[in-house]
């Protein structure tokens, strides 16, 4: 009896060792299973956050190949620019911390997503403007040919009209005809006589004709007389000045002749303050801006 009391027994210790080494067995399994499935959960949340980081790289490498397409952009897509900017730089600092959840993953990745939406949009819409300022380019250069062209014809229409401004003021000027001078002497009664000796003559008396000129405004004309002594220098009467084709001149009288558009005679009178001296004398008369006809004379 005692020996099977003692069988029994050390059954039971068996029974109790086999228990206790399958429930050992059993945790070990367990605790490795759980090691397992945690160390795969890093491995994916790993994985995740590389894919994740590498996609953000892309974006911001398509966001700087949009912006360096030299492209004047408008407010609205500087401020997309800096927006989509600050949003990558905000998923860059939660991935680089380490300290992201599953769910914190999985939530970038969808912000991502929107994010690539809004850069594809972004690039699209740089695309677009790049396009306008191609179009606004050619309309620009287009319409500076046309300027170009159009100030061009103004500066030659302006020149012709500036010739024609001065063919017509030239052909408007009143032109002489047959100048004639006779040089005379004045009687104490008062008489004029022709004369041709210098110490003797006192007076001169110049005649000319003016044509019809249409073109020739009608009225009162100024007339300038420059007389040229033997020696070619002007002989001074009143100190008067005045401008002949942009030259200024000086004259030795003036005076004013009334022009009715027909043919007409006139004659100036000029009498000589001074004594003449023997030899030849010119005369040169003066109107509108130009020369209105010259003569000669000889005194002995």
């Amino acid at each position: 009896m005692e020996n099977q009391e003692q069988k029994r027994k050390d059954n039971n210790k068996i029974y109790f060792l086999i228990a206790v080494i399958v429930a050992l067995l059993g945790t070990s399994i367990y605790l490795f299973l759980q090691k397992s499935k945690t160390e795969q959960q890093i491995v994916t949340i790993t994985d995740e956050r590389t894919a994740l980081q590498t996609e953000l790289d892309k974006l911001e490498t398509d966001l700087e190949q949009a912006n360096n397409a030299n492209t004047k952009t408008t407010e609205e897509l500087n401020n997309k620019d800096e927006q989509l900017r600050t949003k990558i730089t905000e998923l860059k600092k939660a991935l680089a911390n380490g300290s992201l959840t599953k769910s914190q993953l999985t939530k970038s990745r969808n912000e991502l997503q929107v994010l690539r939406n809004l850069i594809t949009q972004y690039t699209t819409d740089i695309e677009a403007l790049q396009q306008q300022n191609a179009i606004l380019t050619v309309e620009r250069d287009s319409l500076k040919t046309t300027v170009n062209t159009v100030s061009k014809q103004a500066q030659d229409l302006s020149r012709k009209n500036d010739s024609l401004n001065t063919r017509v003021k030239t052909g408007a000027a009143l032109k002489g005809v047959g100048v004639s001078i006779a040089t005379l002497k004045i009687k104490s009664s008062g008489k004029e006589v022709d004369v041709d000796k210098a110490s003797t003559a006192k007076k001169l008396k110049i005649s000319f004709s003016i044509p019809a000129n249409p073109l020739a405004e009608k009225g009162m004309h100024d007339v300038y007389v420059r007389l040229l002594d033997t020696a070619g220098n002007l002989i001074t009467g009143e100190n008067g000045n005045f401008t002949s084709n942009g030259e200024e001149l000086q004259y030795t009288y003036k005076t004013s002749i009334d022009y009715t558009g027909d043919a007409k005679n006139y004659t100036i009178d000029w009498v000589n303050k001074a004594a003449f001296a023997s030899g030849n004398y010119t005369v040169l008369l003066y109107a509108d801006n130009s020369e209105l006809g010259k003569g000669t004379f000889s005194l002995r």
